[in-house]
């Protein structure tokens, strides 16, 4: 029978400590202890991270071990890993800033360096903590957390080393920048209490020596990332940036019932070095080079992994097992391992954040090869999701007008060059990839002209997407060399082209015998001025091809639906976030019938109240305090009231995609 190492640990917990150990057992501070105190470093960070097509700067603590007296301070990478900006305090309260030298997501480590150039010169010497041999700990052993919860000053706590190969039960639940951290990490499980803001501080035993790096809380318990590991990465990250690792694609489990001794193949991943060597699912592996290896459960993968990424990239390493009862070996060349995503920047004339592939990204995303950039995020309002089709998350841009894309940075120096000094939009024909399926769209990029635009509401509309007809797509198409108009892109619900029986991947020509003169990407307006030229109720003859055989449609026209830029908007200063009246648009793209309340969330400061409660920039707002609201008047009427009578809390409806949730608002009404 297999016992569960948590259930034996949480047994254990609610016996009483004092019961197993006895109260005189309790691990006291020492001078060795005490000593390593002083090594540690309170760190504040500023980050950068994309979101909604920005790369946005957030603020957050945590802690860090000084192990070398040139400065070096090593951390967590979720605490230090994105860091722009590094600012430390010593236990004395002297403060300095710092660098980043190197993080690694798939261990959660990270080293800074500080910036000694700041102290005086009468400061005392840093004091400096040596590590520990974790290998040797036994479950029982006492330990001391140190750092700096909540951003306060430094603290330590104490108690027993409960486990000696903790890991998530879930499998892979633990993830950051795309990393499973518990591939290659077995946490010291301890009961010494870790708060938020230890993360990164040493775990240090009797002898004042650090045996982990705290990285997690799991109720009462924490869980430390081994000291012999930590080391190794730390000194790697000191001198290279980096962690060098290899990868072969082979996904391992634990044996299932019947088997002895290996490890089971669970899959091989595509066009991976294992897969070129002849691994199947159900092999079974024995030896790796010259270690003989078994999992028979969970808790024995992390050292397999590690062993399986030391291997130098590009040298065949050997590898033994069987295949049903058959004695079988292979050879594999491993490939460098790339991260799993690679950073994001932002791209502002566009209105998104991209990355470029890396290995592991490119074939998670099924691609052939690692060329393209990647959106990241896409910022509501902005151009690349205005433009139908709009861009979204995980799409991949590969072709601007005719040139290809191969990288994030080809793509923002193509766009500065095409921008640069113009001040006013241009339209650029993207052509992008979504899964299978190859997207061409025309994006506005630059600047949005410095004149209020005129009112258009009044105008006449059809209320179709479009794009121009380009020499490319008269090639593609087997078009006649001198066509020009456009292609329909989409066909809005309830609009004269949806009456018309109009529909999307016509090719219209000509408006009333005149020929729709686009050819060129930058003509994208033409279709619309022409149509603009009408009276709201006029009726127009629409001449063009569908499906290659002639087409003949006669529609007649509406009045243009308010745009977003001319409804009525309204910035909720206390809560610090601004609401504006839904859009034609708006209640297309959120399928929201046109007679449905409700607002649009345009904007949330970060760090506010609405952003505290989880409020997020396009959320449809459809009541307050079950009082529904369809107009910016009734928005503001409504907390007006709430205001008055000092209401303790706030109960916002909101919608979001395809979900709606209760968000429960408790602001601070004495500024008000």
């Amino acid at each position: 029978m297999k016992f569960n190492n948590m259930a034996f640990l949480i047994v254990a917990i609610l016996a009483g400590n004092s019961s197993i150990f006895g109260k005189d057992s309790q691990p006291e501070l020492n001078e060795r202890v005490n000593s390593v105190y002083k090594s540690i470093v309170r760190i504040e960070v500023v980050y950068e991270s994309g979101s909604n097509g920005r790369m946005l700067k957030s603020g957050s603590t945590g802690s860090g071990v000084i192990f070398d007296q040139s400065g070096l301070v090593l951390t967590n990478h979720h605490v230090a890993g994105k860091a722009k900006r590094l600012k430390c305090r010593l236990y004395d309260g002297e403060e300095m800033s710092a660098v980043l030298i190197g993080a690694d997501a798939l261990t959660d480590l990270a080293v800074i360096q500080l910036n000694l150039s700041e102290r005086t010169k009468n400061s005392t010497p840093l004091q400096v903590a040596t590590f520990g041999d974790s290998e040797s700990l036994q479950v029982g052993d006492p330990c001391f957390a140190m750092g700096s919860p909540a951003g306060l000053s430094q603290s330590v706590t104490r108690g027993i080393i409960s486990n000696l190969a903790l890991i998530s039960t879930r499998g892979g639940s633990f993830r950051l920048d795309g990393e499973n951290v518990g591939e290659l990490v077995r946490w010291l499980g301890h009961d010494a209490i870790i708060y938020p803001g230890n993360s990164g501080g040493p775990l240090v035993n009797l002898d004042g020596e650090i045996i982990g790096i705290n990285e997690v809380a799991i109720a009462s318990l924490g869980g430390a990332i081994p000291s012999n590991l930590a080391k190794s990465i730390a000194w790697e990250l000191a001198e290279y940036g980096s962690i060098k690792r290899s990868w072969s694609g082979l996904e391992l489990q634990p044996l299932l019932s019947g088997f002895t001794n290996g490890v089971l193949v669970a899959g091989i991943i595509e066009n991976s070095p294992a897969q070129k060597s002849g691994f199947k699912p159900g092999d079974l592996i024995t030896q790796i080079g010259k270690k003989t290896i078994t999992a028979r459960i969970e808790e024995d993968l992390p050292p397999i992994h590690q062993l399986l990424s030391s291997f130098p990239s590009d040298k065949s390493f050997s590898v033994k097992g069987k295949r049903g009862p058959k004695s079988q070996s292979w050879e594999i060349i491993p490939v460098k391992r790339e991260p799993a995503f690679l950073p994001e920047t932002e791209l502002k004339s566009w209105g998104i954040t991209l990355r470029n592939f890396s290995l592991l990204s490119s074939l998670e995303s099924r691609r052939d090869s690692k060329v393209g950039a990647q959106v990241h995020s896409v910022a509501q309002g902005g151009p690349s999701f205005l433009c139908k089709p709009s861009l979204s998350p995980g799409d991949v841009i590969v072709e601007v007008n005719g040139v290809a894309i191969s990288s994030a940075e080809q793509l923002i120096e193509f766009s500065q060059n095409l921008i640069q000094d113009k001040e006013e939009s241009s339209p650029v024909l993207v052509r992008f990839e979504r899964d299978q399926a190859s997207i061409i769209t025309v994006v506005q990029i630059g600047p949005e002209p410095l004149e209020k635009r005129p009112v258009e509401a009044w105008k006449a509309w059809l209320g179709v997407g479009t794009q121009v007809i380009t020499p490319e797509l008269i090639e593609a198409l087997k078009l006649k060399p001198n066509t020009s108009g456009i292609r329909l892109t989409q066909i809005f619900k309830d609009t004269p082209a949806h009456r018309s029986g109009l529909k999307a991947g016509d090719l219209l020509f000509k408006i009333d015998g005149q020929v729709i003169q686009a050819r060129k990407p930058e003509d994208i307006e033409v279709f619309g001025n022409m149509i603009k030229q009408y009276r709201t109720d006029s009726t127009i003859q629409l001449t063009g091809l569908r499906k290659g055989l002639p087409l003949e449609i006669n529609a007649t026209l509406d009045k243009r639906p308010t745009p977003a830029v001319e409804l009525p908007s309204h910035e909720e200063k206390i809560m610090e976030f601004t609401v504006r009246e839904l859009s034609f648009a708006d209640r297309a793209f959120h399928r929201l019938p046109v007679e449905s309340p409700g607002l649009i969330v345009e904007n949330v400061e970060l760090a506010g109240w609405a952003s505290l409660a989880g409020v997020k920039q396009g959320d449809i707002l459809l009541r307050i305090n079950e009082k529904e609201v369809g107009s910016v008047d009734e928005f503001k009427s409504t907390l007006m009231n709430i205001a008055d009578q000092k209401e303790s809390s706030v109960t916002f409806f909101v919608q979001r995609g395809i979900h709606t949730l209760f968000i429960e608002i408790e602001p601070d009404w004495k500024n008000s």
